[in-house]
């Protein structure tokens, strides 16, 4: 298969198996979005659907969330790990989105990409799930299949961004994204297919005999 026959499969193949993609972190707005997607470095969607119950009881948006602490809010976003960290994020950010905002999580990459916690990915989420502006953010799921499938080297994650939006069709990015982290979690995991075993993997390279070499982010 050359490349964009691949390509033109994987979206037929992940169209039939995910017709629907719903955001895996619950959330009720941009700003709830935002802070699910920075819990969620380093930590399961899981476990931060567990926290953030807890947190936004107390705070749902950023005018509540300055009134907390930073310990307060550490001690509530313990479980996902690197709490002290994104604890400060959290509170500054939510400054920066009162002073510089008027408390509106802003529609731009720019503007999300200077907030403490948040980086090209992170505001490439909630740029697709909460604004539906054209996104394509890598995870290490993206990152890893992208490069089993061939469709990039590898070389980072910002390359495999780029080759996967010259790739794929722009009206296609925020719902192949989500397709592709369901299909990397369900069918192509980082411990198990390696290249060989899942039905992707197995038509792009019917050839393909030995496990692949995953470079990692």
């Amino acid at each position: 298969m050359l490349k964009k026959e691949r390509a033109e499969y994987i979206v037929e193949k992940l169209e039939e198996l995910y017709p629907e993609t719903p955001v895996p972190l619950d959330h009720t707005d941009a700003y709830t979005l935002l802070i699910a997607v920075l819990l969620s470095a380093q930590c399961t969607d899981e476990r931060v659907n567990q926290v953030t119950p807890h947190l936004f009881k107390k705070a749902n948006n950023p005018k509540k969330m300055v009134k907390l602490t930073v310990e307060e809010i550490e001690n509530i976003i313990r479980p996902c790990g690197l709490a002290p960290r994104k604890a400060k994020a959290i509170h500054r950010l939510s400054e920066m989105i009162l002073e510089e905002h008027a408390g509106e999580v802003p529609a731009s990459f720019e503007a999300l990409e200077k907030m403490p916690g948040v980086g090209h990915k992170t505001a490439s989420v909630v740029m697709a799930q909460a604004f539906d502006v054209p996104a394509f953010p890598v995870d290490t799921h993206i990152h890893r299949l992208a490069q089993r499938w061939g469709l990039t080297n590898g070389k980072n994650v910002d390359q495999t961004e780029k080759d996967l939006k010259k790739l794929f069709p722009e009206e296609k990015w925020n719902k192949l994204h989500l397709q592709i982290i369901f299909y990397g979690r369900e069918y192509c995991k980082a411990r198990s297919c390696h290249g060989i075993e899942c039905e992707i993997c197995r038509t792009c390279y019917p050839n393909r005999k030995k496990p692949m070499e995953f470079k990692r982010a």
